[in-house]
């Protein structure tokens, strides 16, 4: 015969692990200080500016 479990301890088991899971993606994604969040903006910047300098221009010679 199966275990007996007590579905109100495993239903918030299951909600704990969920929020540790979404508190260890927001700290991920929010806990950077503003220097590190500034980098990161200007690397993307520039990689940027980088791809839309080496675009072709769409000119048409009609």
């Amino acid at each position: 015969m199966g275990e007996i479990v007590n579905l109100n301890k495993a239903r918030k088991a299951r909600d704990k692990a969920e929020a540790k899971r979404t508190a260890d993606a927001n700290r991920l994604t929010f806990g950077r200080t503003k220097a590190e969040r500034q980098t990161t903006q200007k690397e993307r910047d520039r990689g940027a500016a980088r791809l839309d300098g080496h675009r072709l221009d769409d000119a048409k010679d009609d």
